[in-house]
């Protein structure tokens, strides 16, 4: 297909080889890797990475402008939330031409804690690293085609853990079974570190699986006989029918309106 023929033009760089959720299913691991376009004036405001990983961005065409935090930066100082004036949207272009020049006009004057604002123009060919925990924030410059992938090395493992094993609870539970089979000392480590932080990882046992079944199960059958009841005192001509009618919630209406919920 398609997909299959793009990757064969696809290749990490050496330096972001190692990705210690390759060891995870492409159906469990999270959306990873991006082949972006974007006109002038398009991209990303200020925020951190999913799951505390780094990143990597390889600029084919066009020029794009980069703003890096140190870690620990306070979100609401780097979102410059406090500088924005009504109106003013969190869009790319705001915020590099209005609360960008505001943020760090306030820290030259000591206003704010020094956030170690780091600025760079990327170029077509260059490659830029995201470290895990960095806030950054993108604008194209010109219109732009770049290729961009999220990974977990060892040297952020533990990190990464704590947060997969709150966010990710289903795909801890599989990374770990991966790491104990490839990687004995990872899975150690995560395993003592669950202990040291006092955290329970639990598996869904079969038979809470099978109750949740039979929970739905038997909501679906009242739904259903519901309907039938209804049905049965529109037939006989039920004089308070009107009234139940006006109560009754058909199945499938229930189920259209918790979606859209």
């Amino acid at each position: 297909d398609r997909e299959s023929e793009l990757l064969k033009d696809y290749e990490v760089p050496s330096y972001f080889a190692e990705d210690l959720f390759n060891l995870i299913s492409e159906k469990r691991r999270p959306p990873y890797r991006w082949f972006l376009i974007g006109p002038k004036r398009s991209g990303t405001s200020a925020h951190i990475d999913p799951l505390g990983t780094s990143a990597w961005n390889a600029l084919v065409y066009g020029r794009k402008r980069w703003i890096m935090t140190k870690p620990g930066t306070r979100k609401r100082q780097v979102k410059g939330y406090a500088l924005r004036k009504k109106g003013e949207d969190g869009e790319a272009s705001t915020y590099f031409s209005y609360h960008v020049p505001r943020i760090l006009k306030d820290e030259a004057e000591k206003k704010v804690r020094d956030m170690g604002i780091r600025e760079v123009i990327q170029e077509p060919g260059e490659v830029i690293y995201v470290p895990g925990g960095w806030y950054h924030a993108v604008l194209n410059l010109t219109h732009t085609i770049a290729v961009t992938q999220n990974f977990c090395a060892k040297a952020q493992f533990l990190k990464i853990w704590r947060h997969v094993r709150k966010g990710r609870k289903k795909m801890a539970l599989k990374w770990l079974k991966a790491l104990k089979e490839k990687y004995p000392d990872l899975a150690e480590a995560a395993l003592k570190c669950n202990e040291d932080d006092g955290w329970k990882m639990k598996e869904a046992s079969k038979k809470s699986k099978k109750k949740k079944k039979k929970k739905k199960r038997k909501c679906s059958d009242s739904s259903d006989s519901e309907e039938r009841r209804e049905r049965r005192r529109r037939r006989n001509c039920d004089p308070n029918a009107e009234f139940h009618a006006s109560r009754a919630v058909p199945s499938s209406s229930y189920q259209s309106g918790r979606g859209s919920r």
